[in-house]
């Protein structure tokens, strides 16, 4: 007889579900305790058979279709002809409405059939066009999505001057860089005065993008505009170092040759002198057959080499003086620190303001793109730009160039990016290694501004291995008003919590006359707080994410509350942050699509945010991770899904419906939580 399988206990009657964490234990896991109430199952989000058959998963998942790749000459030819559909309505036609107005005629690239524009636009969006809420005449005319919103009575003179936008590239000075003759006289004569080498003085007949040593001729004024390509291939190099009887790198001459027989090798002497209590490695090398470019005399012919006195600074005292004392700093953000974001935080109490980080080599080239990373709004009353490059005389000549053509109040260094793309090159935080590399960064670039000059750097490259502590004490012998220290290393990334006791150590070793300044996880105005009292070295805080995830931190901090803020009043902060958007980058289908890039890119930092209401333990840490919930109200549920369709969702609240086939996925990896670390 077979026997029969054992039947399953039933449980006892007496179990009972397992126990909640308390909010104590939840927060030293650094999970966000969310009141019961609030707590739900995660979504299961199930993608349709037909989009895993095609490789993604809707705009929802934020997946892109790879399709069949398409040659340069192909991709050419459909744009041409995407220029040539009725789709792209000819610049001035759109403007004024009258086809005459175009001065090309029958040859312009563009279409210049309006009722077939029109036919194929998409239908108008809800609400008024920006400009016209201004009193403007809506420059975009036929293109605009608020047309029907348009008043004829508006003329040209109707302008409000006082909200143009500052620090547009001009034509004149664009093509003047593309050339390469741009002059660059402070630049020049600083760095051959303080002995450090010009990787400017090669000869070159034509500018190539994919040539890292890129050089042309200098005649007096010329210079160069790529000394460092992110996408540089492996060859000779501008710029080598050397280490010195300490173990320190210095940077000295070693020019490539544009003439087939190799050049001879440059003989360098390094002398350590005193200059008023300062040490000073004064160090040049000259290869044969070079000449000077910046119109200073140079070594007679029968000299190897040579010794440049070194000319000092101006005192400090000299250069406009910026208190940073207790204001709200506004990090420099990549991406979602853009104009309209920084121009809402100054809405909401941020004091100063900073652009996005700028390449040298980029700004020197004149890439229209990357100089519209230096615009400023007028309500930006306090405001600087930064720039990274990993070489003196590419950040001095950089540093020269926005003095001249820009409109700030100060000029940052970054040495802290920790991108690999950056490090690779040698700039970013890559210059922590290299001490004297910034030694000679900070002294060529305050010598030849007025306005003044600031470092953000980590505390180190290495974890473990501190660095910051050993230059806060002499930046400002060299010339830096301000030195921004983000308390963690570039290995570490943002897989720790700041270390702000390192940060109070670097600030007691400061100069009286620096301003140190904080920065790393302040989230809440009690952090603020803590950190500004429990070191008097500290001038302020510079807050990063916190502002990405809520930006009314700085009305927070300024009114020492916490904001349990409503689903409604973040809308209307979105709000604003759309009409900004569309003021800033236009109101036709291409800049409504690009305030909507740029609002989904700030959507996915925001979705972190736990209202105050909502919290057994409060603030809000930046290190949380918060569970599975629901908001007060269906909206609020929405602001806090981590799922790129409900971001989507938001944006069509605000900008209409997404355009078919539209996919999104963040630029950015760190906004969110790893998936597996998340649950």
């Amino acid at each position: 007889m077979a026997a029969t399988a054992p039947a399953t206990d039933p449980p006892p009657p007496d179990a009972s579900p397992a126990v909640r964490p308390t909010p104590e234990e939840l927060v030293s896991r650094a999970v966000a305790p969310v009141k019961p109430a609030f707590l739900r199952p995660p979504p299961v989000r199930e993608v349709p058979k037909e989009e895993k058959a095609a490789g993604g998963g809707g705009a929802g998942a934020g997946a892109v279709v790879t399709g069949e790749k398409k040659s340069k000459r192909q991709l050419r030819r459909e744009r041409q002809q995407e220029k040539k559909s009725t789709s792209h309505l000819c610049i001035e036609v759109g403007k004024s409405g009258n086809v005459d107005s175009c001065k090309y005629g029958t040859s312009c690239r563009f279409s210049h059939d309006i009722n077939a524009y029109l036919d194929q636009k998409p239908a108008d969006l809800e609400g008024t066009c920006p400009f016209t809420t201004l009193g403007q005449l809506c420059s975009y005319g036929l293109t605009c999505r608020f047309l029907s919103t348009h008043k004829d009575n508006l003329a040209l003179q109707n302008r409000s001057e006082g909200n143009h936008e500052r620090n547009p590239l001009s034509k004149d000075t664009q093509k003047l860089l593309w050339k390469n003759k741009y002059k660059f006289p402070k630049a020049n004569a600083q760095i051959k005065l303080l002995g450090l080498k010009d990787g400017n003085k090669n000869k070159t007949n034509t500018a190539n993008d994919d040539n890292p040593d890129e050089t042309c001729e200098l005649n007096g004024n010329d210079i160069t505009t790529s000394l460092f390509h992110v996408n540089a291939e492996p060859g000779p190099t501008l710029c080598k170092e050397i280490e010195d009887s300490e173990g320190e790198s210095l940077v000295v001459n070693s020019v490539q040759s544009v003439d087939p027989r190799p050049s001879k090798k440059a003989k360098v002497e390094v002398d350590e002198t005193k200059n008023n209590g300062t040490d000073v490695h004064d160090n040049e090398a000259e290869s044969e057959g070079v000449k000077l470019s910046n119109g200073l005399k140079g070594p007679s012919s029968n000299q190897s080499s040579c010794r440049v006195d070194l000319i000092t600074t101006p005192h400090l005292r000299e250069k406009k003086i910026i208190d940073f004392r207790e204001k709200l700093y506004l990090a420099p953000l990549t991406t979602v620190g853009n104009l309209p974001f920084r121009r809402l935080c100054k809405t909401l109490g941020a004091d100063i303001t900073c652009g996005e980080m700028a390449m040298c080599t980029n700004l020197l080239q004149g890439q229209a793109s990357e100089w519209a990373l230096l615009r400023r709004h007028p309500s930006e009353d306090l405001f600087g730009v930064q720039i990274c490059g990993p070489y003196p005389d590419t950040v001095a000549r950089t540093v020269e160039l926005v003095d001249n053509e820009c409109s700030v109040d100060f000029i940052d260094i970054n040495m802290g990016c920790p991108i690999d793309i950056v490090v690779n090159k040698g700039a970013g935080s890559s210059l922590l290694t290299k001490p004297m590399r910034i030694k000679s960064i900070v002294q060529a670039a305050s010598a030849v501004t007025e306005k003044p000059l600031t470092v953000k750097v980590r505390t180190a490259f290495f974890e473990g291995r501190n660095r910051a502590d050993s230059i806060v004490s002499d930046i400002y012998d060299w010339g830096a008003s301000a030195i921004t220290i983000h308390g963690r290393s570039r290995q570490q990334r943002y897989s720790k919590l700041a270390d702000w006791d390192y940060i109070y150590q670097c600030a007691q070793k400061a100069p009286d006359n620096l301003h140190v300044i904080g920065n790393g996880d302040v989230f809440s105005f009690t952090d603020w707080n803590k950190h500004v009292s429990d070191c008097s070295k500290i001038s302020t805080c510079m807050i990063a994410r916190g502002a990405l995830i809520k930006p009314w931190l700085f009305t927070e901090i300024k009114e020492q509350r916490h904001w349990d803020i409503t689903s409604g009043e973040r809308l209307n902060i979105l709000k604003d942050f759309v009409r900004f958007g569309l003021e800033h980058w236009g109101s036709d289908s291409k800049g409504v699509e690009t305030t909507r890039h740029f609002l989904l890119e700030w959507l996915s930092y925001t979705c972190r945010y736990i209202p105050v209401g909502l919290l057994d333990v409060i603030p809000q840490r930046l290190n949380w991770r918060p569970p599975s919930y629901c908001g007060r109200d269906d909206l609020e549920t929405m602001m806090a899904s981590d799922s790129a369709a409900d971001w989507i969702r938001i944006s069509e609240m605000l900008l209409g419906k997404v355009p078919e086939g539209f996919t999104f996925a963040p630029k950015h990896k760190s906004n969110a939580y790893d998936r597996a670390e998340n649950g």
